[in-house]
């Protein structure tokens, strides 16, 4: 069993026209031989887009794409014929399967993006591309918005929660094989230890119990494997 703490300042940091992402993991450029994933997680970036900037068409394969909307407005469109605005709340899966083109782009009038995109690795290989989107809402407590009573993902026994807690409610981590909390907005406290936005924590073989100290949005991964 272990707690890894991971500070949003110590992230992986690409800056290009118009966008800033922060890494989690090793992606592109920012290479870690010991940090290329965790559970079935393989990226998890945080970008902040420009009205109108983001990611032209580009291709993504054998992978599952979730994506959480914090504020201002993302437009999708790829070569399987779906297409959206996602807007604050929202939350999106794409089942990359076998192969498919997509673009993600900042809607020019609705002010600075921000979102969090995570890929985790599917169940197995040949799948059909699919997307679905869905209005998250979650309350106190966690709210399962991809995996279990959310959106389908194409890989078993892993669940995205999310919570929208006020300050003093307490919110438990719970004991899997690997869990990953994010503080996406607000601050929290793990026991003694401190967690502000940007903020992660990795969970294997053991939870926890968590305090939100100012309001915000928590995102925690669980994987049974």
């Amino acid at each position: 069993m272990s707690l890894e703490v991971r500070r949003g300042g110590a992230r992986f940091v690409t800056v290009e026209a118009g966008r800033e992402t922060r890494h989690s993991f090793s992606f592109g450029p920012h290479y870690d031989p010991a940090n290329l994933g965790f559970g079935l997680l393989v990226s998890h970036n945080d970008d902040l887009l420009a009205p109108g900037a983001g990611y032209p068409d580009h291709p993504h394969q054998e992978i599952e794409v979730v994506t959480w909307v914090l504020s201002g407005a993302l437009a999708h469109r790829d070569s399987v014929g779906s297409s959206g605005v996602l807007t604050p709340g929202e939350v999106q899966v794409m089942s990359a399967g076998t192969g498919v083109v997509h673009s993600e782009l900042a809607a020019p009038d609705a002010g600075e993006t921000r979102f969090v995109q995570t890929w985790v690795r599917p169940d197995a290989w040949g799948a059909t591309p699919s997307y679905a989107s869905a209005v998250a809402d979650p309350g106190p407590g966690w709210t399962a918005v991809v995996g279990g009573d959310g959106l389908p993902i194409g890989a078993s026994g892993a669940t995205l929660w999310i919570s929208a807690a006020a300050a003093g409610d307490a919110l438990v981590v719970p004991e899997v094989a690997h869990a990953h909390l994010f503080v996406a907005t607000g601050a929290a406290c793990l026991g003694d230890l401190e967690l502000a936005e940007g903020d992660a924590v990795r969970f294997t073989g053991e939870g926890g119990d968590l305090r939100v100290v100012s309001p915000g949005g928590l995102m925690l991964w669980t994987f049974d494997a």
